[in-house]
This record gives structure tokens, C-alpha cells and sequence, in this order.
């Protein structure tokens, strides 16, 4: 139960940052999953995650959320110079583009919204959402991973 409780959690508070208009899609991601981790990065690790948002940088491509999910995993599962690749890097980065895909059809920032207009708080509500499912991804995949439970923050509020 108290994996279902963070999971959500980091569901409404990435959703929340998107919809506040404090973050934009890629960065509420990376911020939340930072503070689930317990912040082992500065806070202004969100500024590499500005660049993203509406499918990298206005572009239409790869949803900004994905993008910062893909961050996310990089900050347990990346690596520093000389190291090797973590062998669960591509896998689930992988995975996490096909279940976006799976639920919303594309990873394509223009295609995920082609049936809004932009400007409009339905196609902001879209993409809260999205945002939503994929922080909530993340914290699942390491609250399911023995290696990393030990590096999440329980108190998460």
C-alpha cells in the first residue's frame, strides 16, 4: 500500500507543477522524481530539462514528458565518464516510450495533440496528464527495483 500512496503522490505532484504553470511537462518530471530520490541532484538539474517541453523545444517531437521521464531513469541508471552502460538503462527507457505509446498512441509531442488546439485547458489537461502517467511510471519501476529503494525519500508529501 505504501508503494501505491508515493506512486500517486508523484503522480499529482508532477501533475500539479505542470498545471500551476511552474514547470512545464519535462521539467515537473525531473523535479518530482529528484524529490523522490531525496534530491541527490541540485535543484537546478530542472534547467537541463527546460529545453524539452512541446516535443524539444516547440519542434513537435518527442513529448517533453517522455523526454523528462528518459532524464529521470538517467539519474539512478546513468553513468559518469569511464563507466559502463547500466545494463537497465536502454531497456526501460525503451519501455517507457512503448507504454506512452501503448496508452496514448504516439510519443510524437504533435500527434499526442493534434485533436486540441494548443492554446486551449483541454490540451493542457492532456498533457498534465500525461505528464502524470509518466512520473508515476518512474517512481513505479524504482520502488520496484531492490537496488534502488533505498534511495527513495518515504516521507515524499
Amino acid at each position: 500500500m505504501e508503494k501505491e500512496r508515493i506512486i500517486e503522490l508523484v503522480r499529482k505532484k508532477a501533475e500539479g507543477y505542470f498545471q500551476r504553470g511552474e514547470f512545464f511537462c519535462s521539467e515537473a518530471v525531473v523535479h518530482t522524481i529528484n524529490e523522490l530520490l531525496g534530491w541527490p541532484y541540485n535543484e537546478d538539474v530542472v534547467k537541463m530539462a527546460s529545453a524539452f517541453p512541446i516535443g524539444l523545444g516547440k519542434s513537435g517531437c518527442l513529448c517533453g514528458a517522455v523526454s523528462g521521464g528518459s532524464m529521470a531513469l538517467g539519474m539512478v541508471y546513468g553513468r559518469k565518464h569511464g563507466e559502463p552502460m547500466n545494463e537497465k538503462m536502454f531497456p526501460l527507457s525503451a519501455e517507457l516510450h512503448n507504454h506512452i505509446k501503448e496508452l496514448y498512441g504516439s510519443t510524437c509531442c504533435r500527434v499526442l495533440v493534434k485533436n486540441y488546439e494548443f492554446t486551449s485547458p483541454e490540451r493542457k489537461a492532456h498533457c498534465v496528464k500525461i505528464t502524470g502517467e509518466v512520473a508515476a511510471w518512474i517512481a513505479k519501476k524504482f520502488l520496484e527495483d531492490e537496488d534502488i529503494q533505498s534511495k527513495i525519500n518515504y516521507n515524499f508529501k
